[in-house]
């Protein structure tokens, strides 16, 4: 039988590469786009992990929830230096999240608050995509748009202390398969990890109507 990782990462295998393959993310990566968007991205982010870490905060002493709260993870200040970046000092005065980060956002906070196994699935689909998949758009940020190799601007994607991201995503896995849940609580989580991904992709699309290449 496989271990509940394997389980939650081949269930939700086709929802990942839809997010992954949509319009929005190859024209960013391919640099089709220009800094606005990856900026405005990068504003969206910022509503998702505000959920995240919020809910961190409150869960942290959660039997089932608190073993996933790592603070070595937590991206919230790293976006706020990249806005900052990007956008300038004042950079909460024109932030606005699309409808579709809303409701986003919305589902992380309510899992936090009424359900920790499902705010389980959302921090898995977040942070490891973030230790992994993550890493192909800080490099192609910087090569792109010139930013300084780690530095402001891709805050988000390094995970200074996080020294060896594969040891920790082996660990972060075995965490997984010790969910003390029954089986039937097991196909609920795999179940909001595929709607994680969905909502992540709907912000996608959103973006990719935001941003539209000229013909």
């Amino acid at each position: 039988m496989d271990s509940f990782s394997t389980l939650i990462r081949t269930a939700s295998h086709e929802q990942h590469t839809e997010a992954e393959t949509s319009t929005f993310m190859s024209d960013l990566l391919g640099g089709r786009l220009g800094v606005d968007a990856y900026a405005r991205y990068t504003e969206q982010l910022w509503f998702v992990y505000k959920a995240l870490e919020d809910g961190a905060g409150r869960l942290a002493s959660d039997p089932m929830a608190g073993p996933f709260v790592r603070p070595e993870l937590f991206r919230l200040a790293a976006l706020e230096r990249d806005l900052t970046h990007l956008r300038g000092a004042s950079w909460r005065s024109g932030l606005n999240a699309l409808p579709a980060t809303e409701a986003y956002a919305a589902r992380v906070r309510e899992c936090a608050e009424r359900w920790p196994a499902g705010y389980i699935a959302h921090h898995y689909t977040r942070y490891l995509g973030d230790l992994s998949g993550g890493q192909i758009i800080r490099d192609k940020a910087e090569k792109t748009w010139g930013f300084t190799k780690k530095g402001d601007g891709v805050r988000f994607y390094v995970f200074e202390e996080i020294p060896n991201p594969a040891a920790f995503k082996r660990g972060y896995r075995e965490l997984l398969d010790t969910v003390d849940a029954d089986d039937l609580e097991k196909q609920r989580i795999v179940t909001e990890c595929k709607r994680a991904f969905t909502l992540n992709t709907a912000v996608f699309h959103a973006l990719g109507e935001e941003f539209p290449l000229s013909a």
